[in-house]
């Protein structure tokens, strides 16, 4: 068989992402304080790009006008795009049991608070910058330690702390890291631990206690046998604790109290991780006629617009090939980026007025009546990819006249009704459940898992004893007889 060069024409389909989609998805699960950062950044680098409520408008430096020769200036008529909060009508944010759905346009957050008797839950102030632990450490280093060497291993050991306040890290390997004896390392270590806070660079638990037992002169043989039996403490076995102790109820009883005043993380009232302000992205609230009303946070919205006088003024005026290029390429940009931030509205709206549909008994009666919810449910009612509602309900929050919640929070598993049929129980609403009832027991009838197992059946709710011992374990709820124990004292 010959072997020649020839031509054929194959034809196949593949999908292509573009860099604009890719950055379109990446858009649609950031919240509203990312999707902000990120117009701040557009709005730097785009020149055709202004915010919808700025009242300064970009003009060119020479002249304020548009020069009457200027062809492609006389053109343009339409002084700028308009806002991405001008959405497309055509979805439902407003969702009524019994009449079906109707269109209400954005309210905004001032309007809403009124409505809802100002129990917008949103902290608005910025948290106070503080001394970080490791400052406040190595402030007393500076001033307590005069030898270079003792210097140099703090400011080592300062750097292993973690944000508790405890040291990470194995002292012999310390000393062979800093080419010491390990006496000098342990030394060091024993003058750190008299820095404030009391009870920094301890290594556990028991010398944390230790520490600040020793500074308060309270650490007598009696409370250090306590320390040594922490374990037994966390149990709430307090009848073998005290046997151990060798003291009597009224001395055991301040003890416990002693114990219970120190602090076991004592690095953390320096931490330096500030708590970030939670924003809510969708808003719910009761209408007047009974009708939840869905809105779009127009607080933190980012309303950008299109400057196409400016883009006139500046286009007429582009005499390269490489200047034209990035005209255009500014135009193209900054209306794909209206164009976005108007679609990923509409989405989320169009996901958070589904899940106030889908989950009306819970914003209703309460947390009982949340009902078992996947993404594939919503997905299918809207017409929508399932990924993209991940996509949607991904770091972002809603607020309802319940509270706030993270979207995520309204999907929740199914539990089979021990009465046959469909499932009509949530994992959350069975957690709930759980929790209302230990909460109700008393110190002479503890429930065990078995006995919540036999009460939540009785109740229609088909769950096995051990996810009731996960659910409870999850909560950070103790078993029946640490309760037990606990209720005893």
């Amino acid at each position: 068989m010959a072997l020649s060069p020839r031509l054929d024409l194959r034809q196949s389909q593949t999908l292509v992402m573009t860099p604009q989609l890719q950055q379109a998805i990446k858009m649609l699960q950031l919240n509203n304080l990312e999707i902000m950062a990120y117009v701040d950044e557009q709005l730097e680098i785009n020149p055709l790009l202004e915010r919808a409520d700025s009242e300064e408008q970009p003009t060119d430096p020479a002249e304020s006008e548009p020069r009457n020769d200027d062809p492609a200036a006389a053109e343009t008529t339409t002084p700028e795009a308009a806002p991405v909060e001008a959405l497309d009508s055509d979805y439902d944010n407003l969702w009524n049991g019994d009449t079906g759905v109707e269109v209400t346009p954005p309210v905004a957050m001032e309007v809403w608070r009124n409505a809802a008797g100002g129990t917008a839950n949103a902290v608005d102030f910025a948290p106070q910058a503080a001394i970080s632990l490791r400052d406040h450490l190595l402030d007393q280093l500076n001033v307590d330690l005069d030898d270079p060497i003792d210097r140099v291993i703090g400011v080592h050991l300062i750097d292993l702390l973690d944000d508790a306040g405890y040291i990470d890290g194995d002292i012999a390997m310390i000393a062979e890291r800093l080419g010491c004896d390990e006496a000098r390392v342990e030394a060091t270590l024993g003058l750190l631990q008299g820095f404030d806070p009391i009870g920094v660079f301890a290594r556990n638990l028991a010398e944390c206690l230790t520490l600040q037992l020793r500074e308060q002169d309270r650490l007598d043989p009696i409370m250090a046998k306590l320390i040594d039996n922490l374990d037994l403490l966390a149990d709430h076995d307090y009848a073998t604790l005290r046997r151990r102790c060798g003291a009597d109820e009224e001395d055991f009883t301040d003890m416990l109290a002693e114990i219970k005043a120190l602090n076991p993380k004592p690095g953390l009232a320096f931490s330096s991780e500030v708590a970030q302000t939670l924003v809510p992205d969708v808003m719910v609230r009761k209408g007047g006629g009974g009708d939840w009303i869905i809105e779009l946070n127009n607080e933190t919205l980012p309303r950008v617009l299109v400057n196409e006088r400016y883009y006139a003024i500046i286009a007429g005026r582009a005499n390269s090939k490489r200047d034209k290029e990035y005209i255009s390429d500014c135009l193209s940009t900054a209306n794909w980026l209206v164009k976005s931030l108007a679609q990923r509205a509409t989405t989320i709206l169009r996901v958070a007025t589904e899940l106030v549909r889908q989950q009306e008994g819970f914003l209703n009666h309460g947390v009982q009546h949340l009902r078992p919810l996947v993404l594939r449910n919503i997905a299918e009612a809207i017409d929508m990819h399932e990924s993209t509602v991940s996509r949607v309900t991904a770091n972002k929050y809603m607020i309802t006249p319940r509270g706030i919640f993270e979207m995520r929070y309204f999907f929740t598993t199914a539990i089979a009704s021990s009465h046959g049929g469909e499932a009509a129980h949530s994992s959350e609403s069975v957690r709930h459940r759980i929790k209302a009832l230990i909460d109700a027991e008393d110190a002479g009838a503890t429930l065990s898992d078995d006995r919540l197992t036999a009460i939540l059946r009785a109740e229609g709710i088909d769950i096995a004893r051990r996810t009731i011992a996960k659910y409870r374990e999850a909560m950070n709820i103790p078993s029946s007889m640490r309760r037990r124990r606990a209720m005893a004292v």
